[in-house]
């Protein structure tokens, strides 16, 4: 890990602690705005991921399987006959 990755952390870090700082002054300054805002936040984050999953599956775009019977049909006749017993053979 480089020393970027690691101010990167610590920048992100010191971020989170900063909000949850001004997160709590909030709470007790009784601001309605305190909670709104990380509620807002985390709700609209929550959609969109379901968003995001329900555009994917909506949009996928998979080959079926092919069915057992096809899978059946699809052994060639001409293949040789497995002996029934190996054992047999050896003796």
């Amino acid at each position: 890990m480089n020393q970027t990755s690691r101010n990167q952390g610590w920048a992100i870090t010191a971020a989170a602690a900063i909000a949850a700082l001004l997160f709590v002054i909030g709470i007790f300054n009784g601001s309605y705005l305190a909670l709104a805002i990380p509620v807002a936040i985390v709700t609209l984050f929550a959609l969109g991921l379901v968003a995001w999953v329900g555009y994917t599956i909506a949009t996928i775009q998979v080959e079926a399987d092919a069915s057992p019977e096809v899978l059946a049909t699809d052994v060639t006749e001409d293949a040789p006959a497995k002996p029934a017993d190996a054992a047999s053979d050896a003796a």
